[in-house]
């Protein structure tokens, strides 16, 4: 059974994976289970689930590594990388195969009133 995951994504970076010139979304953590793709919730001000990721695959290495070898579809400034990552000996980039949008994004409040919007992600069916 393919598992998919709601991720938060902040509003720019969702438009520039959505315009393709963001093919990569880097993390600190990873998901443990079985993962075909993610579910984005755009975070505030847009506040709402605006798409599918489907995954190609994940790397992880060391932020260095994983920067030169992802940095032309990084869709960020390498100082932004770095001030992401840190002092982490290592992290992962999720490489983004499709990405498709919904004509209509939805609000997830409307849903489920008690709706909190992931801090990393969460897994959803």
């Amino acid at each position: 059974m393919h598992m998919k995951v709601l991720l938060s994504i902040k509003p720019e970076f969702v438009e520039k994976i959505f315009a393709g010139e963001k093919k990569f979304e880097y993390r600190r953590t990873i998901f443990k289970k079985d993962v075909e793709s993610i579910v984005v919730y755009s975070t505030k001000p847009e506040g709402k689930i605006v798409g599918e990721l489907f995954i190609e695959y994940i790397l992880n290495d060391s932020p260095e590594s994983i920067w030169s070898s992802t940095q032309k579809d990084s869709g960020i400034s390498y100082s932004f990388f770095q001030e992401y990552f840190g002092d982490r000996t290592e992290g992962y980039a999720i490489k983004i195969s499709r990405a498709v949008q919904y004509e209509q994004p939805y609000d997830p409040v409307m849903q489920d009133s008690n709706f909190r919007a992931p801090q990393s992600f969460c897994y959803i069916d």
